[in-house]
């Protein structure tokens, strides 16, 4: 009875310093969560994670911002999903949830128009959302931090990609991507007026088919060295077939002169990795890039250029180029771009690895103003067919950004959907169709018979 006894106490005194330590874990983690609040995102490209250039943008504020957000109190509960991750981000942010009903005057003197608007407001700058997702909460922010209007202009006339062509070889796509970050895109053609405008705060020469004539190279000359901004993408001069590419002597000459020299070749990537990523030689692919605002957060990222040539640099008299990045080891260029047959083996091939991008900076003598420019030796992969490619989004937007000096928003953009369905033959449903009905049922049916025969 005492033995009894004496194992009962012990149980009760267990059970109760179970319980005791139970509560205290539960109502340390509670207090825990409830002060600190942190997710982990367990999705592939992180769907639910704020992106490093919105981190960038709302960490680096130097006065506190407001995110009002107007709806009805059943509608709070799915912006704070997204909100509350801006507060997380830094002290200096602020939500506040109005009940857009009952506060009608708030809601109207804050120029909220409809039910779910979010308004991001920093000092006495206001700006609304476009969506309530991060690409238009953080475009409020960068609306707020940037006063003047920014417009990037794609210079027509000679066989350019145009931004208003929505097919594989447009740049459609790019100006979708530009207007996230609050650029507006427009076309210009130099061969009407030898120009560039005014309110052009960067030019894109994309990928020229014919020849460039005196005035437009006189006209992007004058630009360039007079403190403007410029990203040239520039093709190699294929003759194969229906691919005319002109030569374009006049603007390599004109790069040269800044410290970069076009190369008269094709550049052919045999890097076996090419099949994992489902390229062919044609695509160049870059892993490695240099040291330069533009790349330094690429580390890690894949990039690909179809149809590209090299490029030679050097500093110039009143020029300073960087290599932003080359191709693989196993890469090598060919002169013969009047033939689709070509022998990626010809010992008169130039081995790898080449430059494929530079950056550089005009010195205008004039305080508080450089003339910047990329040259890129391939347009295609900015094309709307290939602009979705890895990393090229983020290259993209990181030269226009560095080419508009805003340097503050360089970085990896939110990262688009991606589509994680399982395609299957029609073999392989009827498999899964019979191991779920039939096969799994049976199993369970045979060992629970199993069983019930051994204890029998």
């Amino acid at each position: 009875m005492e033995l009894l006894k004496a194992r009962q106490t012990k149980y009760v005194a267990y059970a109760t310093l179970y319980i005791l330590v139970t509560v205290a874990v539960l109502s340390v983690a509670n207090i825990l969560a409830d002060r600190y609040d942190k997710t982990y995102d367990t999705t592939s490209n992180k769907k639910y994670t704020l992106s490093e250039q919105t981190a960038k943008i709302v960490k680096g504020l130097k006065e506190p911002a407001t995110i009002y957000y107007f709806d009805r109190p059943t509608g709070f509960k799915q912006a704070k999903d997204t909100l509350d991750q801006y507060a997380n981000l830094s002290p200096k942010v602020h939500v506040q949830y109005v009940d857009a009903e009952k506060d009608n005057l708030l809601a109207r003197q804050a120029g909220a128009k409809s039910i779910g608007t979010a308004i991001v407001q920093i000092g006495a700058r206001k700006e609304e959302a476009k969506g309530l997702t991060e690409e238009g909460i953080t475009g409020a922010f960068i609306r707020d931090l940037k006063s003047t209007t920014r417009t990037v202009c794609f210079v027509t006339g000679s066989g350019e990609h145009r931004i208003d062509d929505t097919a594989g070889n447009g740049f459609s796509r790019l100006k979708d991507l530009l207007g996230r970050d609050e650029y507006q895109a427009k076309s210009i053609n130099l061969l009407e007026k030898a120009e560039v405008p005014a309110d052009c705060t960067a030019v894109v020469v994309g990928g020229p088919k014919a020849d460039y004539v005196q005035p437009q190279i006189d006209a992007l000359k004058k630009y360039v060295e007079d403190g403007g901004r410029a990203l040239i993408l520039l093709n190699p001069a294929l003759k194969m077939g229906k691919e005319q590419i002109a030569d374009n002597d006049a603007l390599s000459s004109l790069l040269a002169s800044w410290g970069v020299t076009p190369s008269n070749d094709l550049v052919l990537d045999m890097n076996p990795i090419s099949r994992v990523l489902g390229t062919g030689p044609e695509v160049a692919l870059v892993m490695h890039y240099d040291s330069h605002a533009i790349v330094n957060e690429m580390k890690g990222t894949a990039t690909g250029f179809p149809i590209s040539r090299s490029l030679e640099t050097k500093n110039g008299d009143k020029t300073t180029v960087e290599k932003l990045f080359e191709s693989s080891d196993s890469s090598v260029a060919t002169t013969k771009l009047n033939s689709p047959s070509i022998d990626p083996n010809d010992p008169k091939n130039k081995k790898g690895p080449l430059t494929l991008a530079a950056a550089g900076v005009y010195s205008t003598g004039k305080d508080n103003s450089q003339g910047r420019f990329v040259v890129i030796g391939s347009s295609e992969w900015a094309a709307n067919a290939f602009l979705g490619f890895q990393g090229n989004r983020d290259l993209a937007m990181n030269a226009v950004n560095w080419l508009s000096s805003d340097e503050d928003l360089i970085s990896i953009r939110p990262k688009e959907r991606e589509d994680r369905r399982i395609t299957m033959t029609n073999g392989q449903i009827r498999w899964v169709g019979i191991t779920s009905v039939l096969l799994l049922p049976l199993a369970v049916i045979v060992a629970g018979v199993s069983v019930w025969w051994r204890r029998r």
